[in-house]
C-alpha cells in the first residue's frame, strides 16, 4: 500500500511533499525511475515554494503521466480528463489543492504535512485502482 511507504521517505529521510509521493509512487507502481528523474518533483514541493498547488497533488499528477501517456499529453485520450478528474478528487478529499489552504489545516509540528501526503497517498492508490492504470 502506498501509504504505508510514506512515513519512511517524509520523516526519516526528511523528503518534502513531492519528492515522498514521487518517491513512494516509484516504489509501488514500479515506475522505474532513478533518483536523478525524481528530483524533477523537487521544486514541486510547498506549493512550488510559494504556496500554490499542493506538491503532493503535483507529484501524483506527474506519476499519472507517466503510468497513462503513451507517447505525448495531448495525444492520449482522455488524459486532459483523468487529470482533472484525479484534481477534482483531490480538492474532495482534502478541501483544497493549495498549499497555502491546506497547510493550516494539516501541519502539525514534527510532523510537518504528513496527514497531507499520506491523504493524497491513499487516493492516489484509489485512483488508479478505479481507472485500472496499473
Amino acid at each position: 500500500m502506498l501509504k504505508d511507504r510514506v512515513g519512511a521517505y517524509y520523516l526519516e529521510k526528511n523528503y518534502n511533499c513531492a519528492e515522498t509521493l514521487i518517491h513512494a509512487i516509484n516504489d509501488e507502481y514500479h515506475l522505474a525511475l532513478g533518483e536523478e528523474e525524481m528530483k524533477l518533483a523537487g521544486g514541486f514541493g510547498g506549493g512550488m515554494g510559494c504556496g500554490l498547488t499542493c506538491g503532493a497533488l503535483s507529484a501524483a499528477i506527474a506519476a499519472l503521466g507517466k503510468l497513462f501517456i503513451g507517447t505525448k499529453a495531448h495525444e492520449t485520450a482522455g488524459f486532459k480528463e483523468l487529470c482533472a478528474d484525479y484534481v477534482d478528487a483531490f480538492r474532495k478529499r482534502e478541501g483544497a489543492v493549495d498549499c497555502s489552504a491546506l497547510k493550516p489545516k494539516y501541519f502539525v509540528p514534527g510532523v510537518r504535512c504528513l496527514q497531507t501526503v499520506e491523504l493524497a497517498a491513499d487516493l492516489f492508490d484509489e485512483f488508479v485502482k478505479e481507472h485500472q492504470l496499473a
